[in-house]
């Protein structure tokens, strides 16, 4: 069965972009974890995404600039705002790779309201704020709406060198170009096109966190597969399609 291949770079795959925004100052977590674990979890017509034989759940949190619609001007305010979203890795009938996410805590509440009521994108209202020292990155998120209310994570990295040839596991956690949900019935695609990721190797210096058992995933234990850091990169989204129905 064909899958498409884990590539940094590809040419963007849609005619327009009906979103814009700017991704800035993100940090990934990343556990292996069993395919079996998260393939409940998933949407129909989707499967788990591996790399030798493992899934993996991703903790990432990132600042979100200028949303915007098409080729307009990014939203004043309400376009910009912290975000932390706790994901999955998918793969469809069609072979295309994607995030699937368990939960997006974002700091705006209109943003929160418009992905939930379009797309059935799990947002969440939450207070959240990023704090930096030099090298080292404070992420820190408190949720509001709709619950479990008071969930938190806060996570500390120290920002290291940048990475020249990422591992066949940073690409696989990264290079990510749409996203499955389901909404109204149907599962859909959401492609998405940046450049290639700029990554920097970072240490993982603290981390409470219960966003991850929050979203249905057990808690993680030991130290995370991959820890990295990215200055950010612009993004452009493509209209969604739905999946055939599941047989």
């Amino acid at each position: 069965m064909y899958i498409e291949p884990v590539d940094c770079a590809p040419e963007q795959a849609f005619p327009r972009a009906i979103l814009r925004q700017r991704w800035e100052d993100l940090t990934f977590l990343h556990w292996a974890v069993a395919p079996e674990l998260v393939a409940p979890l998933l949407p129909a017509g989707t499967r788990p995404d591996t790399l030798d034989g493992l899934s993996h759940v991703g903790l990432i949190g990132f600042r979100m600039v200028g949303l915007g619609l098409g080729r307009g001007p990014g939203v004043p305010y309400l376009g910009s705002f912290w975000e932390t979203n706790v994901r999955l890795y998918s793969v469809d009938g069609a072979g295309r790779r994607a995030v699937v996410f368990r939960s997006l805590d974002a700091s705006r509440l209109v943003p929160v309201l418009v992905a939930r009521a379009t797309l059935r994108l799990p947002y969440m209202w939450s207070a959240m704020r990023l704090d930096r020292d030099g090298d080292r990155c404070t992420y820190r998120c408190r949720r509001r709406w709709p619950g479990p209310r008071g969930a938190t994570s806060r996570m500390v990295v120290r920002v290291g060198g940048v990475i020249a040839e990422p591992t066949p596991l940073e690409h696989f956690v990264t290079a990510r170009w749409g996203l499955h949900t389901r909404a109204y019935g149907r599962t859909r695609h959401l492609p998405n096109w940046h450049p290639r990721w700029p990554l920097h190797r970072a240490e993982l210096l603290h981390l409470d966190d219960e966003l991850v058992t929050a979203a249905g995933l057990p808690a993680p234990t030991g130290p995370p597969a991959s820890v990295l850091y990215s200055p950010g990169v612009p993004v452009r989204f493509g209209p969604p399609a739905a999946l055939p129905p599941s047989r």
